[in-house]
């Protein structure tokens, strides 16, 4: 740590581990993550953009596991929540621990809808909305590409 320089920490829960842990928070800047991402995955998780439906491997996926954060690997949602939604995007009913994101309204596109955010790095994950199945009602619609699967046996 620099001298005089704050470093910025956030709470994430590690479900490998099932604790919580503080985490640095990541920062970069959008040149970096360009760098570090395929463009696609820097549209979607960068500047907000939605990939095409239908289109993620993820939907077929039903393997027992952890779906992480492409930018950081924060464990954000279990195989065992995720069902099959009829929107052609990979959606689940809970995430592993309401630490490891961040909701905030999104305005953009001529409507108002809840953004799901990465906790530890902001990354854009995708949307959240109240018509999902029990036992929450919520259903976390996310872009495949700003999500990487690990199965339980790599954990």
């Amino acid at each position: 740590m620099k001298r005089g320089v704050k470093i910025k920490t956030v709470q994430i829960y590690n479900a490998r581990q099932n604790k919580v842990a503080e985490v640095e928070k990541i920062e970069k800047s959008d040149a970096d993550w360009k760098k570090l991402l395929t463009k696609k995955q820097y549209e979607i998780t960068t500047r907000k953009r939605t990939e095409s439906p239908g289109t993620c491997p993820f939907n077929t996926i039903h393997e027992p596991g952890i779906f992480q954060c492409v930018r950081c690997n924060t464990h954000l949602f279990r195989s065992s929540t995720k069902f099959e939604s009829g929107t052609g995007w990979p959606s689940f009913y809970e995430p592993v621990s309401d630490l490891n994101i961040v909701e905030e309204t999104d305005r953009s596109s001529g409507m108002i809808r809840i953004e799901v955010l990465c906790a530890r790095c902001g990354s854009h994950l995708g949307h959240v909305f109240d018509d999902g199945p029990p036992p929450t009602g919520r259903r976390y619609c996310m872009n495949g590409l700003a999500l990487k699967f690990v199965s339980e046996g790599q954990l």
